[in-house]
């Protein structure tokens, strides 16, 4: 399991959007996100594609730190 987080780390940290299952694992959050998402309506971090929900990476990271429970 810890193999694959750093696996994920690698690759994830230069790109510029994650999907939710990319995000999800590279935070370590779970299908949480996708609720997070959901219930916030313009977070910032999200970029509305038709169906898929592409997640700006950068941004998450600035929007997972200021939180204090998920």
């Amino acid at each position: 399991m810890a193999e694959e987080a750093e696996e994920i780390g690698i690759w994830a940290k230069d790109k510029f959007c994650l999907t939710i299952e990319e995000a999800s694992r590279y935070f370590g959050i779970g299908e949480k996100l996708r609720k997070l998402v959901n219930s916030n309506p313009d977070p910032g971090f999200v970029i509305q594609n038709g169906v898929k929900i592409p997640i700006k990476r950068q941004r998450f990271e600035q929007f997972f730190d200021k939180l204090s429970s998920i």
